[in-house]
Order: C-alpha cells, then structure tokens, then sequence
C-alpha cells in the first residue's frame, strides 16, 4: 500500500473516531492522538490551558517547560491541556504535536466557549481555571514551569 493511501486511510479513520468520540457523554472531546477525553480532567479541576500554534517561536520554546509542568502536577488536582490557534485537527494535530515534542494534553476542540474566554491574537496565551470553572488568570507570553506553578499556588491560596 502506498504511503499517500495510508495517509488517507489513517486521516480518515481519525475523523471518524473524532466524530464517534465527542459523542459520547462522558468525554469532552478527543487529544491529539483521536483518543477520548474524559470529563474528569476538566469537571473540578484546576486547568492550565495553553494556546500554541508551530509558527509560533515563543509557544515552541516554552512546550518543554509545559511538559515538565504537566509531570510535575500530575495527580494534584491539575491538568495541563493545549490547543491549537490554528485549529489543526486529526491527523495534522497529532503530527505537530509530535514533531513540536508536545507531551501533555492537547485538546482537539476549544474549550474557549465553555470557559467563556477571548480569542488572543497574541501567543502564546496561558489561561488558568480554578476548580470552579473560572478564569482566574490570563498570562500573556512564554511561561516557565516554575513561574506557572507559583501563580497556581498565588491563585489556590487566595481562594
């Protein structure tokens, strides 16, 4: 089999899985890999959600330090998640994601809506939600781990 007719098996395959997977009710949308999202990482936890696009020369020097973020939180009540401006999506999602070496969640659909926040013409943007669903913080520009982990403790303390 070519690998042009692979391409379009797997872009195809993916838009369906795409399709089937935010249907269901449990899940908020798929990643970057098409796999589910379950609404668990998002319903009462804090969020760090990161807008990123490849042409973006700051979004790609801070991805490693939103890895890092992201293994540094896991399992205390905070999820890290990426979108993408461009709203690439299926295939093309997950082959920038994995050339940029993005480890953490990306989102394949924007949660802007739901979290009631503004398109930014500046990137990259990092927004935090607290475990209510609001928008606690708009932070403009590349982010470190360190700088993100101390607003999360800032933010948690004031309540």
């Amino acid at each position: 089999m070519g690998a042009q007719l692979q391409w379009v098996i797997r872009l195809v395959i993916g838009a369906f899985a795409v399709v089937v997977l935010t249907a269901c009710s449990d899940a908020v949308g798929v990643d970057q890999y098409g796999r589910k999202v379950p609404s668990e990482r998002i319903e009462g936890q804090w969020l760090v959600i990161n807008y990123w696009a490849e042409w973006c020369a700051p979004c790609r020097t801070e991805i490693p330090q939103l890895n890092a973020l992201d293994k540094e939180l896991a399992g205390q009540g905070v999820s890290v998640l990426g979108v993408n401006f461009d709203k690439l999506q299926g295939a093309e999602l997950e082959r920038v994601s994995e050339a940029l070496g993005i480890k953490f969640t990306v989102l394949a659909s924007d949660p802007a809506e739901r979290f009631k926040l503004p398109r930014s013409e500046v990137l990259p943007v990092t927004y935090i939600i607290d475990n209510t669903g609001r928008t606690r913080e708009r932070l403009l520009g590349e982010q470190t781990a360190a700088g993100i982990t101390a607003k999360l403790i800032e933010l948690k303390s004031e309540g």
